[in-house]
């Protein structure tokens, strides 16, 4: 199969899904080039990613980092501009030599970037759910007005994009419903009074996935399908409501799309994230992903039941924050995240992570907070955060 060669910049590269995108490329070297690479604080893993893949352009968080890889690649004599900041992303984001960004950056932080390339009419995969949880409405309406072209990464969206009515004339009006899978995380049989006690490395100890320590809090909370549930509102364009989890432990059916004539469409697949890296990367083609051949004859059994919102209190908070609309899916991430992050610095616990977001939520009417831009969105995101850290301290 013949490709046009794809000029990609990887947001988060030393991450599971950066390196799992590289892998996917790696196998398929004729079909796209690297030209920027871009992490956190990680030097030594994003020093050899350079050396490997040589890319016009390499970008870290902070200047300490950028300092430091800056210096190998000079000494190297490898030619790589190196840059710093976060405002560096936005402007690699939008390069003429760039056809695809991969948005693999975790939290809030992934937004301006992520708009950056929809505004410059880039092929946006997206993997940091947050950017629509944020910001929906502004990213949707950016994607459309500059022709850009948005595929979701996330193993339950993408399953639902494969499924998705496409090519049909009726579209969005033959769909009743999207179904949402979700593993349970690694507490789906625990009782209240036992995840009281759930320790950080218990939480990150995912039973189905590789994924990094927030989004694995995320899951184990499964805060992580809440956020998916106004993702993929703002995706497929349809109401909280029609947006439905079920809990799969076997992570095998990755989402499904049902019809208005009772049909149901389904993604199955290992539980392997180069599987909807590759589909983005090659959409509408196919390319290897290097994925081993699947055998549905050795699946014991396939498990669905209805999540439980009491144990869960986050998945009924997300869905509380899609149905206020407003800057309430913005408060509701940038709590999170700070609860995520105390949570794994060991300064509050884990049922405390679901407290926290509820105390912001409710201690104003985030609804009737502006959107309309990046910075009113970046505002909300704020004093969100700074919220949270107070209610924080009523609890240590």
């Amino acid at each position: 199969m013949q490709f046009t060669r794809t000029s990609l910049a990887i947001f988060g590269s030393t991450g599971s899904i950066g390196k799992s995108t590289l892998d996917v490329v790696s196998r398929n070297a004729e079909a796209f080039n690297v030209e920027v690479l871009a992490a956190n604080t990680d030097v030594e893993t994003l020093w050899q990613q350079v050396q490997t893949y040589r890319p016009a352009y390499a970008a870290m968080a902070d200047s300490a980092s950028a300092a430091e890889l800056e210096q190998r690649v000079k000494a190297a004599s490898l030619g790589v501009r190196v840059l710093a900041g976060p405002e560096s992303l936005v402007e690699l984001a939008a390069l003429d030599t760039v056809d695809a960004v991969m948005a693999a950056i975790v939290g809030a932080a992934g937004l301006p970037s992520a708009l950056a390339a929809a505004q410059a009419g880039k092929r946006l995969l997206l993997a940091n759910k947050e950017s629509l949880v944020v910001a929906g409405e502004l990213l949707m309406n950016t994607v459309r007005d500059s022709g850009a072209t948005l595929l979701p990464i996330d193993s339950e969206h993408n399953a639902v994009f494969q499924c998705w009515p496409h090519a049909q004339p009726k579209g969005r009006d033959t769909v009743r419903r999207i179904l949402l899978t979700a593993s349970g995380g690694p507490f789906r049989e625990w009782s209240s009074e036992q995840m009281q006690k759930v320790t950080p490395a218990q939480a990150v100890a995912h039973p189905n996935w590789s994924m990094g320590a927030k989004i694995s809090v995320d899951s184990a909370t499964m805060m992580n399908k809440g956020l998916e549930v106004i993702e993929a509102c703002w995706l497929f364009d349809c109401p909280e409501s029609a947006v439905e989890v079920v809990v799969h432990p076997q992570s095998t059916v990755h989402s499904m799309v049902e019809y208005c004539d009772g049909s149901v469409l389904a993604e199955l697949g290992h539980a392997d994230m180069r599987t909807p890296i590759a589909h983005a990367l090659a959409w509408p083609d196919r390319i290897d992903a290097g994925v081993s051949a699947f055998d549905i004859t050795k699946i014991a059994q396939l498990e669905f039941y209805p999540p439980d919102e009491i144990r869960f209190p986050c998945l009924r908070l997300a869905r509380e924050a899609a149905q206020a609309g407003g800057g309430a899916a913005a408060a509701l991430n940038a709590a999170n995240e700070i609860a995520v992050e105390l949570f794994l610095q060991e300064r509050v616990g884990f049922n405390d992570i679901a407290s926290l977001v509820d105390a912001v939520l409710t201690a104003k009417s985030w609804s009737t907070e502006a959107h309309g831009s990046l910075e009113e969105l970046l505002s909300i995101d704020s004093e969100a955060r700074a919220f949270a850290r107070e209610q924080a301290v009523l609890l240590t």
